[in-house]
C-alpha cells in the first residue's frame, strides 16, 4: 500500500490562493500554523530520523552471531556491511571506506556488541574514547535528534566513491599490511 504524500506545504503552495489537499480545495496554511497533528506523513523525514538505528535484520544476523558463539568483529561486521550498504544505495556518503567501517563499527558498539576499543597506540585517544563512550551508550539515551540531523547532512555531502569495491580493496590491503605478515598467513601457520 502506498504512503501518502507528504502534505507539509511548500513555499509555492503558501503563495496560491487555493491548494489541493486530500482530493480537496482548502487556503492554505500558514508557515508557522505547521501541518494539521496527525495529519500528514512524509517517509523521507521518518526515514531520516530512523536511520541512525540498525534495521532489524542487521541486529538479527549480529544475535545469530552471537548466538553462534561467533567472535564480536564478527558480529560486528554485520553493521559495517550495512553501513556499506548505505553508502552504495546513496543513504548518504563517506570520506573514506575507513570511514564508513567506523561509522558501521560505532553503531555496533551502540548496539550492544562487546566490541573492545582500539588498544593503546592503534588508534588516537579521542577515537578510544569515543569507542569507550559508544559501548556505555549501548544502554542508555539515543543521540539527541539535533545532532542526528547534523551528522546526517554531513554525511549526505560526501562522497560515494568510499563503498566501491576498490576502496575496501585498498582499504583491506592496507589493514593487512599493518597488521604485519604473521595474521596475513594465519592459515597456513
Amino acid at each position: 500500500m502506498p504512503s501518502e504524500p507528504c502534505l507539509i506545504p511548500t513555499r509555492s503552495e503558501l503563495v496560491r490562493p487555493l491548494v489541493v489537499e486530500r482530493h480537496r480545495l482548502v487556503p492554505p496554511r500558514t508557515l508557522l500554523s505547521g501541518p494539521p497533528a496527525g495529519k500528514f506523513n512524509c517517509s523521507s523525514r521518518i526515514e531520516e530520523v530512523s536511520d541512525s538505528m540498525p534495521e532489524k535484520k542487521t541486529l538479527e544476523r549480529a544475535r545469530e552471531d552471537q548466538r553462534e558463539g561467533k567472535a564480536p568483529t564478527t558480529q560486528a561486521g554485520e553493521f559495517v556491511r550495512e553501513e556499506i550498504e548505505h553508502v552504495r544505495e546513496g543513504k548518504h556518503g563517506a570520506r573514506s571506506a575507513k570511514q564508513a567501517i567506523a561509522i558501521g563499527l560505532s553503531k555496533a558498539r551502540r548496539a550492544g556488541v562487546k566490541l573492545p576499543p582500539p588498544k593503546k597506540g592503534r588508534a588516537s585517544e579521542r577515537t578510544r574514547a569515543q569507542a569507550k563512550r559508544d559501548s556505555a551508550r549501548s544502554s542508555g539515551r539515543p543521540a539527541s535528534p539535533k545532532r542526528s540531523r547534523a551528522v546526517k547532512s554531513a554525511l549526505k555531502r560526501e562522497g560515494r566513491q568510499a563503498a566501491s569495491r576498490s576502496a575496501l580493496s585498498r582499504q583491506a590491503r592496507e589493514s593487512a599490511r599493518a597488521r604485519g605478515q604473521g595474521s596475513r598467513t594465519a592459515g597456513q601457520a
